[in-house]
């Protein structure tokens, strides 16, 4: 069963305020191609914050955090009521205990429920002045498949989509607010973490003027599906196919490497002293999921 999504590089809005203009380009996006089952936006995108000294924009930042249960998310759920669509709004800053806030990603589904909620494990230090989440995030689409989720900087770190993998994610949601010249090591990233994995990669960047664009849709193999090679609003598509990446993962990338079945069973664990734990043969394979 194939699944159709919507990556918008779109520009940021306002510190969650500009919300008509959010819910116009949701509109017009699914009018424009009815198909669409998931539609996804960059990190931070109702979060702007104008161009401030680091101090500055981490205040204003602090001031916009709001609560997952309040007005904010409730609007979201309902205009992915009204669309009947899974949407993804970027992320938010989330208010947490005491002076904590988190960088969180909310997925809503076509009935307006909230179905997972991940907190950005690796904020952008020193700039960033969030408090790390702590847990990886999947979840399941009937008939379609596992999806995982990461934010921007996250990518950097390939511990993070090898345990999105690992969890039995056939596909990884970046969601990307680069807005520095680093956007060209990110997109070899997404390639290079669809190949040792053998995922699906959607790395969703903002537009410019403030973002460098260039999101991509990559396979499971590495390839490029879709590119935005530019700064400009753009909305890119995937028709994805959970069944792809069990056809890769049997007969290999290239029809060559088969990495998720590397160890046998009489093999001894592969101490890995950087964790203070291994890699155990008895435990080396993605979760199997039986929902696609």
């Amino acid at each position: 069963m194939t699944f159709r999504i919507a990556a918008a590089q779109a520009a940021p809005l306002a510190l969650g305020d500009d919300r008509e203009a959010f819910a116009a380009h949701v509109r017009t996006t699914l009018t424009a191609d009815t198909a669409i089952d998931l539609l996804v936006y960059p990190e931070l995108h109702l979060f702007h914050s104008p161009a401030h000294s680091d101090d500055e924009r981490n205040a204003a930042l602090r001031a916009s955090a709001i609560d997952l249960d309040g007005e904010l998310v409730d609007w979201l759920r309902a205009l992915a009521r009204e669309t009947a669509t899974w949407l993804i709004p970027g992320s938010l800053v989330e208010r947490g205990p005491g002076t904590d806030i988190y960088n969180t990603a909310i997925v809503i589904n076509p009935r307006g429920d909230i179905v997972a909620t991940y907190r950005k494990i690796f904020p952008w230090r020193p700039y960033e002045p969030y408090t790390p989440g702590g847990e990886f995030v999947v979840w399941d689409i009937d008939g379609v498949g596992r999806f995982g989720i990461s934010i921007c900087y996250d990518a950097w770190f390939p511990e993070v989509s090898r345990s999105l993998a690992w969890m039995g994610a056939d596909i990884v949601i970046n969601i990307v607010k680069t807005t520095t010249p680093d956007r060209a090591q990110e997109t070899v990233l997404a390639r290079a973490n669809s190949i040792v994995n053998q995922t699906y990669t959607v790395s969703v960047n903002t537009a410019g003027p403030l973002g460098f664009g260039d999101s991509l849709i990559v396979g499971p193999e590495g390839e490029v599906l879709s590119a935005a090679a530019h700064k400009n609003a753009a909305t890119l598509i995937l028709d994805f196919d959970a069944a792809h990446v069990r056809h890769v993962r049997a007969v290999g990338t290239a029809g060559t490497n088969r990495m998720w079945d590397q160890f046998q069973p009489t093999d001894a664990p592969l101490a890995l002293p950087i964790y203070g734990g291994r890699i155990d043969p008895s435990t080396w394979a993605p979760a199997r999921t039986t929902s696609n």
